[in-house]
């Protein structure tokens, strides 16, 4: 079938992308979803850093390539094998399928699939295959999804139902952001009652954090402290609005020796973990999910984390395990404890990509969604 989608034609364009224009809007032909397969008519797309990572040269991958990984859509047909899915049924894609078989997929969500890593290395589906051509030339998947067009095919293990009521905008960002940023609160923070948490970073994965965070306080007997920390005067009001009872540029919160158990760094930057180690308190825990380039160092003293018991924790997706957590995310919207709508900083149509991988590196974006009619 013909379908629309943003292709990155080159990595490592200049700036602004508006007028170097990587990504380019073409016609393309998807293939009908093989076995184990699923063809998803795309609803809502999120931009995520880790697409612009791949435009700006910090994620390398195969070219040319259809992008997109945090999206929602229906199902339009499975292919054989696939008896738990129907059409018309809304799904959320995840961009690293877990095979269930390796010793990774043995962890609980700390470790990735070791074959859906493959795979999304190589920009195919699990299993090798390539559903996605342009003049008869393949074009690869981004991380096993490429959400950023009208349809896609999928393997089924990318894809985790949800109920109809939730709206496609948010579903989307059940994928990423929020399997993310909840994860790494609730999965590899494991906050206890009376513990303070803090987020370094309030991008879109600082963000779901954040609201995990408030959620998870809530319902304690005294809630905690939720602390926002970001250089953007902009996003500091945003944390407050979506419940931060604190917010602190980083150079203020070195001053005034701001501190927490539990420290979310979500920036992907080495300063930004250089601020969250430092704001640990004694005892607590720094989980660093933000992905910063390849070969970046940072420096942090490590007297301080020993002399008080301090530990730092790597969490990639969240430490999730998908099928698990996203109908967990999607409860706690349901119950109106979890507003992820209110990340959604902008709506944009698949044409202004390019000017939307713009404002995701001048540092102005949450969440802005590409919405399919």
């Amino acid at each position: 079938m013909k379908i629309t989608g943003a292709v990155l034609e080159t990595i490592g364009s200049p700036r602004p992308y508006a007028q170097s224009r990587p990504l380019s809007v073409a016609e393309l032909d998807l293939a009908g979803p093989g076995p184990e397969e699923v063809l998803i008519r795309m609803e809502a797309a999120g931009i995520c850093h880790s697409d612009l990572s791949v435009v700006n040269g910090d994620r390398p991958r195969p070219l040319p390539m259809l992008l997109g990984h945090e999206a929602a859509g229906t199902v339009v047909s499975v292919g054989a094998g696939v008896d738990d899915l129907e059409p018309g049924q809304r799904v959320v894609t995840v961009f690293l399928p877990r095979c269930e078989e390796c010793p990774n997929c043995c962890t609980g969500g700390k470790l990735p699939c070791s074959v859906g890593t493959e795979s999304n290395g190589a920009g195919t589906l699990p299993g090798g295959s390539i559903r996605l051509t342009r003049a008869g030339q393949p074009v690869r998947h981004h991380v096993g999804v490429s959400g950023f067009a009208t349809h896609a095919v999928l393997n089924r293990r990318s894809v985790v139902p949800v109920g109809s009521d939730v709206p496609p905008a948010v579903a989307a960002l059940l994928g990423c952001a929020v399997l993310t940023g909840g994860g790494a609160v609730i999965n590899a923070g494991n906050p206890q009652e009376g513990q303070n948490i803090m987020i370094v970073g309030l991008g879109g994965v600082g963000m779901a954090a954040l609201l995990t965070a408030v959620a998870v306080s809530s319902a304690w007997a005294e809630p905690a402290r939720i602390i926002g920390i970001d250089a953007n005067p902009e996003k500091l009001i945003t944390a407050r609005e979506l419940g931060a009872t604190e917010t602190y540029s980083p150079a203020e919160a070195a001053e005034l020796g701001i501190r927490a158990h539990l420290v979310i760094e979500a920036a992907g930057h080495p300063r930004a973990f250089e601020t969250a180690v430092q704001a640990t308190a004694p005892g607590g825990t720094t989980v660093t999910v933000g992905l910063p380039a390849p070969g970046a160092l940072s420096s942090i003293e490590p007297l301080g984390i020993t002399a008080e018991a301090r530990t730092i924790v790597g969490s990639y997706l969240g430490s999730a395990v998908p099928a698990r957590d996203i109908p967990v995310y999607a409860q706690m919207w349901r119950e109106g404890r979890l507003p992820v709508e209110k990340l959604a900083s902008s709506v944009i149509t698949l044409d202004k990509i390019n000017e939307a991988m713009d404002e995701l590196a001048d540092g102005n974006a949450i969440r802005q969604i590409v919405m399919f009619n």
